[in-house]
């Protein structure tokens, strides 16, 4: 259920990226104007990711998680329709809001509903991977159909999910006061200090990382060349971190979580250069190979940041299930920039630089001690 729930809200993450060529088409925006449009709905989240982790370490929210879901959906619906960029980004802003305090406290639910398992966590990370996956497939036909003006449907999944998610909440928290759920979080968790160090250095892996996945999903659909191409282009790209989220699961299980998370940005390195300079359909290839090999450390950053701060789970888990996505949008612009001053190309060409850096850094961290 709770991975129904990631899936439900972390649409709308996908659903942004999958407007931009709707929003080109329809309204005349230039790479400028609709990067700006995926910072609006990833700024505010960026900004107050951390503060609901801290909040929903004090105290227990599990409230937030339907209503979260149910704001993300309104404002991607909302943002379709909306008569103004001014109006359009701040819909897509409160999208970006239901996000950012959707994740914190479902991550804390997901570690007491997986005993802290990275394998069992993977599943739940799978969820909203498919959720992205899912976003290209509903938005792009919906809207290729009836155009912007459909967009209030997409509010639809929102509910669905908001529905879907709430026995799993009550029950994993003994009905919904939080006592419940608290009991059992602390009971089989062995207390150490936090390691905000380590902890920084995982925060600034996840950074790179969603910068480079972020500047994919907004320009590859038009790369490609948008349309029914742009949306396959999209489609592939999340599937693929579908199906990375699970290798990542099952390759932590073998090698560990640490030389895993640097074997996937290594073999990020070539695969994202291979998007800018493989011809023709090849493009799609290296596309689905850079999703699988981002994606492959995405949920054990998950448990390696709650094992790191293992007394601020609430924070860890809005940092790196939130923040992993949603950073990587403040940059969209100057991607966006680079852009039209120059080739769509060129600007995907530099993104190439930080899976590399991703990979340096993940090599000065370590396994957490009693983990």
């Amino acid at each position: 259920m709770l991975a129904a729930g990631h899936a439900a809200v972390d649409l709308y993450q996908g659903a942004v990226p999958a407007l931009v060529p709707f929003l080109v088409a329809e309204r005349g925006y230039g790479y400028v104007a609709v990067s700006g449009v995926v910072l609006a709905a990833t700024l505010l989240s960026s900004v107050v990711q951390p503060l609901f982790g801290l909040l929903t370490d004090r105290w227990r929210m599990p409230w937030l998680i339907p209503l979260s879901m149910v704001a993300a959906g309104a404002g991607v619906a909302v943002g379709g329709v909306a008569g103004s960029y001014a109006l359009t980004c701040l819909a897509v802003a409160l999208s970006g809001l239901g996000v950012a305090a959707y994740h914190p406290e479902s991550a804390r639910l997901a570690r007491i509903a997986s005993a802290g398992s990275h394998v069992r966590m993977s599943w739940f990370s799978l969820g909203g991977t498919l959720g992205f996956a899912a976003a290209p497939v509903l938005v792009t036909p919906l809207l290729a159909g009836w155009g912007l003006g459909a967009s209030p449907l997409l509010a639809v999944p929102a509910v669905a999910g908001a529905l879907v998610t709430l026995p799993a909440v009550l029950a994993l928290t003994g009905g919904g006061d939080g006592g419940g759920g608290t009991r059992r979080e602390g009971a089989g968790l062995v207390r150490r200090r936090d390691d905000w160090r380590s902890f920084t250095r995982l925060t600034l892996v996840i950074v790179f990382r969603s910068v480079v996945y972020v500047g994919l999903s907004t320009f590859v659909a038009l790369y490609v060349g948008g349309g029914a191409a742009g949306a396959v282009a999209l489609f592939v790209l999340f599937a693929g971190g579908a199906a990375g989220t699970v290798l990542g699961g099952r390759l932590a299980g073998r090698w560990g979580r640490v030389r895993t998370m640097r074997l996937a940005y290594a073999a990020a390195v070539p695969a994202v250069a291979g998007v800018v300079l493989a011809p023709g359909p090849a493009a799609y290839v290296f596309v689905a190979a850079s999703s699988i090999a981002l994606y492959v450390p995405f949920s054990l950053h998950v448990t390696l940041g709650q094992d790191l701060l293992p007394n601020r789970v609430g924070t860890a888990g809005g940092v790196t299930l939130g923040l992993a996505v949603s950073v990587g949008g403040l940059t969209s612009p100057l991607v966006g920039a680079v852009a039209e001053a120059s080739s769509l190309r060129v600007a995907l060409a530099c993104l190439v630089v930080f899976p590399v850096l991703a990979w340096l850094l993940a090599r000065t961290l370590e396994e957490p001690a009693g983990a």
